[in-house]
Formats: C-alpha cells, structure tokens, sequence
C-alpha cells in the first residue's frame, strides 16, 4: 500500500501500468532551456511566476532554479479534478494569491494544460486585475485536448491525449514524487 510498485522501469497502479515516457534528464534539459529563454526576455523586468498547485510544483521549482534574473512567486491552487484520471469540468479556487499583480508582469506556471479549462479560469480571474503582462508556461500541452481558446507561450512538451504520472502530476494525489513522467500504456 505505501510502497510504488516499480519493475523494469513500470510502475503499476493497481492493475494499470505505466511505463517511461520522459526522464528526468530531459525534463531538466527542457526546463533548462526554458529558464534561459524567460531569463533573457525578462531581463529589465521584475516578473512574478504564479504557480498552480499542486501539480505545477517540481516544475516551478526547478524553473526558478534556472532563472538568472531577479523575480518573485506566488501560487493559486485550483480543484478540477478530485481523485479522477479526467476533470470534473468544474474549476474551483482553494487558495488565492498573496501578491499585488497590478501592473506586474506575470508567469502563470502549470504542470500540464489539456482541456485549458484551468488556465481560462485563471485568465477571467487575472483580468478583473491590471498586470502590466501575462503569459503562460507549461510543462505539458496535450494539443489533441484543447477545449479553451488559452494562450500558451511557453511549453516544455506536447504530449498526446494520454494519461500521465510523475513530476508533479498525479494519480489520486500520489505519484507526483516521482522524477520521470510515465504514460498508461495501452
């Protein structure tokens, strides 16, 4: 019950099985390379990352470690999804931000955006404030999905429709610890 079931780099949950789909090493290069590109578009600005909890956590963090410019963070947290592999359709706020976004420049940081129901939600609740900016990185995109006309300008990696654990993103509230990201497998 408390241990994850892992053989020959599967893991199973309950009868399921998930196998590798994006190690560690690669989800660090991407992020990497994406740290680099906000730090250089963002070098005369003091930007706030926002992060989307739960999901959005081991990314933001290793995110911020490759920003090389001054900036600052805060965290929405969001329930779409309860313990279910789909969303409930229904997006309610659980924790609202502690800074001032008017006239900041903002980084709205998710783990991965598939329907976009989320981060049209987030972007209703942004606009009734006046930030100077507001772009949006994820580590995941799952094109297939998208329901929500939502603007993404930074993405990690374009996934299909599948359903994905690992690095944040979870199963039931578990399997985010885990370094590498793992697909169900058909």
């Amino acid at each position: 019950m408390g241990e994850i079931k892992n053989s020959k780099n599967e893991i199973w949950v309950g009868t399921e099985k998930f196998v590798p789909y994006l190690t560690e090493e690669v989800i660090q290069k991407r992020i990497a390379e994406l740290g680099k590109q906000l730090s250089e578009e963002y070098k005369s600005k003091l930007p706030i990352f926002i992060g989307v909890l739960n999901g959005s956590f081991m990314f933001m963090s290793d995110l911020l470690k490759n920003i090389t410019i001054n900036c600052e963070m805060d965290f929405f947290k969001l329930s779409s999804y309860g313990d279910e592999k789909i969303s409930s359709g229904n997006v309610k706020l659980v924790k609202d931000l502690n800074a001032d976004i008017n006239d900041r420049h903002l980084i709205i940081v998710e783990d991965i955006i598939d329907t976009g129901l989320s981060i049209n939600y987030i972007e209703k609740m942004i606009k009734e404030h006046t930030p100077a900016s507001l772009k949006v990185a994820s580590l995941l995109v799952k094109p297939e999905s998208l329901k929500y006309d939502v603007g993404i300008d930074y993405i990690g990696f374009k996934i299909p429709n599948k359903f994905v654990i690992g690095y944040g993103l979870d199963y039931a509230q578990k399997y985010r610890n885990l370094s590498s990201i793992y697909v169900l497998s058909d």
